[in-house]
């Protein structure tokens, strides 16, 4: 078999696709599963971040560099040499066991910690042998075809095969915060720039909406996101724990010299024995300094971390144990914490509040021809009964996005082609310049109307329950592509209703956490009626709402004078949920964020202890440092009660 060409970087986005495929030696069905294993025995890990580890009897030499030890060894060597050989034997004798228990200790617990790691990697789903397997990311090779849908990390540099509405999140590269669209093409734009290239995605940027097929062609340290990595240094920078054990040891150290110096003073001027009294200091020097605190701290982490796996707590970085315990402000969504999360479509209602079967048939078919991850309230519609599809046709689509908070489908039945949005029900009523009544008439929606449709709104607010608005208009045969420009002037059908009820667990919770320390603020995309009934429900009383109109009209100083007396924020987007996190973190509070949707990734980027849930968007999990195995709170709050006792057990210094 002929060896698989290896592909420059300008190849991927300037060959054509045959030559592509024909260079990876591969096709559309995918690789074997032999070929594969073959390919990541060459080709090593799919992982940017990879760093190679030493033999294990060189992890275990190395601990002897460390200067203390050093110190220790080179005075009993001295003892031996005076003919105190005993001395010199038990010194090393309990230098080598200490070193040997805390190595295997260690090397125990990091594997463990390691194998929960993984037990939640960002998986990918592939072709292999013709079907479709998930597998963790880092076994992906080159010529491996790869799914994508909204929500996915990119798993490595790609070339684009198929594409529907593909828009990705590039920042990690470019530092452009807004999305780019990619599409299938041979003739790519951006030809100057391989990351302006738009028929390929790139190691590290994120599915924002729509779905494609991708090709891999460079993994691991070989990818644009690994050279970055490479130009960065291979060690990351030193998180505030790491720099507050390293301040720690120096303060000891200066003050173990300075006692070593005044004490082999003292003797000298004494007129001491100056063998004897460099010995003495040494001894001192020897029993002033925690020569094993790295260790013992590391070892006392790794077993935390177990200890936390068993309270469904999995943690992806050690120290995160530290933060946690150190956090005293946790943000968090409504979604799954407050409530069941177990959304149900209760009824369809037109403005009035009456049932309307348009408004569900609309909705049905939105959702049934949206592209992507779908959401809850998605699953939700297509789950409650099997509308008859027969005739609808898909024509085009406008994805998802969380600024517009909505999306719209162009469909065809029979003669007429119609474009129908469904989204924020307050977004949709101001799109609306007409409505469908009760018996199909449409009628203008005029301002009292509107406010009768507005009341509606609310009272389903203030009952809890949570609505999308359907909206829709007739486009002419000729329209085959659907633009955000074509969202206006639409006929107002009507509010599809969900309830999710509250968690009856959520109030004693965050009542605990309270007592514990710890403010507890809400950051939800839902409407203030219906967030005000769940807090009302559990029994947590709103000391204060902003909402994300509110918040444009507030500059940064203004925020972080809100910041004590508002509890609550609503209809917030994600930007808006990142600006309040950095405000807390202005203000000196160690900061958690708890979130699992696309939208939250920066937030939990952003917080000091990054929380998600097994299940979350794949690049919500590569964001946070601590995945939840069960979506409950009272888990974060014994994953806190774990992480304080971690701390004091140890005595390690705090922020």
């Amino acid at each position: 078999m002929n060896r698989m060409e290896e592909l420059d970087a300008e190849e991927i986005w300037q060959e054509p696709v045959d030559r592509i495929l024909a260079r990876l030696m591969t096709s559309a069905v995918g690789l074997d599963a032999t070929e594969a294993q073959l390919r990541l025995k060459t080709f090593g890990p799919n992982d940017a971040a990879t760093v190679k580890r030493s033999p294990l009897w060189l992890q275990f030499l190395s601990r002897f560099r460390n200067p203390l030890v050093i110190i220790l060894l080179v005075a009993s060597g001295l003892s031996a040499a005076t003919g105190d050989v005993a001395s010199f034997l038990i010194v090393v004798i309990i230098v080598m066991i200490s070193m040997t228990i805390d190595f295997v200790q260690e090397v125990r617990a990091q594997s463990a910690v390691e194998a929960l790691r993984r037990s939640v990697a960002v998986r990918a789903t592939v072709r292999r042998n013709g079907t479709c397997l998930s597998v963790p990311t880092d076994c992906l090779v080159p010529g491996d075809i790869v799914e994508l849908i909204a929500g996915d990390l990119v798993p490595a540099d790609s070339r684009l095969l198929e594409s529907r509405d593909l828009f990705v999140n590039q920042a990690l590269l470019t530092g452009e915060p807004y999305p780019v669209e990619k599409q299938c093409s041979d003739a790519p734009s951006g030809a100057d720039d391989p990351t302006g290239a738009s028929n390929v995605v790139f190691a590290g940027t994120s599915v924002i909406s729509g779905t494609a097929t991708i090709a891999i062609c460079r993994t691991g340290g070989k990818t644009v996101l690994g050279h970055l990595a490479t130009s960065l240094g291979e060690k990351p920078p030193a998180t505030a724990f790491e720099v507050g054990i390293r301040r720690f040891g120096l303060l000891i150290m200066r003050l173990t010299v300075l006692m070593v110096l005044f004490v082999l003073m003292v003797n000298i001027s004494l007129h001491r024995p100056v063998l004897e009294s460099l010995m003495f200091a040494l001894a001192l020097a020897v029993g002033l300094t925690p020569e094993l605190l790295p260790m013992i701290v590391t070892v006392t982490l790794a077993r935390s971390a177990l200890e936390l796996s068993k309270r469904k707590v999995i943690v992806k970085r050690l120290s995160a144990i530290h933060d946690l315990g150190a956090m005293n402000m946790l943000c968090t969504d409504k979604t799954g914490t407050l409530t069941e999360a177990t959304i149900k479509l209760v009824r369809t209602i037109d403005g009035h509040g009456a049932e309307s079967a348009s408004a569900y048939a609309y909705a049905y078919v939105n959702s049934r021809f949206e592209t992507g991850m779908k959401s809850p309230l998605d699953e939700a519609i297509l789950a409650s009964s099997r509308f008859d599809m027969t005739g609808w046709k898909k024509i085009d689509e406008v994805p998802f996005d969380f600024e517009r908070r909505r999306i719209s489908v162009l469909v065809q039945r029979g003669a007429e082609r119609r474009l129908i949005v469904k989204g924020a029900p307050e977004e949709l009523l101001r799109l609306s310049g007409r409505y469908e009544a009760a018996d199909g008439a449409v009628l203008p929606l005029d301002p009292e109307t509107r406010r009768c449709f507005e009341a509606t709104l609310d009272d389903l607010g203030a009952q809890g329950f949570r609505a999308l608005g359907i909206g829709s208009h007739v486009v002419d045969m000729g329209h085959v592509t659907a633009a955000v420009s074509d969202e206006s002037d639409l006929i107002f059908s009507g509010f599809t209703v969900f309830l999710d009820p509250p968690k009856a667990s959520a109030g004693a919770t965050i009542r605990a956490m309270t007592a514990a320390g710890i403010a507890v603020k809400v950051l939800t995309g839902d409407n203030e009626r219906v967030t005000r009934y769940v807090f009302a429900e559990i029994g947590v009383p709103v000391i204060g709402v902003l909402t994300g109109e509110q918040l444009i009209h507030l500059s940064d100083e203004a925020l972080i004078g809100q910041l004590p007396k508002v509890n609550l924020f609503c209809r917030v987007n994600p930007q808006q949920k990142l600006r309040i996190l950095l405000a807390l973190k202005r203000l000196g509070h160690v900061v958690g964020f708890m979130g699992d949707g696309i939208n939250d990734a920066p937030a939990l980027h952003a917080a000091d202890v990054g929380i998600s849930v097994d299940g979350a968007a794949d690049v919500a999990r590569a964001a946070a440092d601590l995945i939840l195995l069960e979506h409950d709170l009272s888990v974060v709050r014994e994953g806190v009660v774990c992480g304080r006792s971690t701390v004091q057990r140890r005595g390690a210094p705090g922020r």
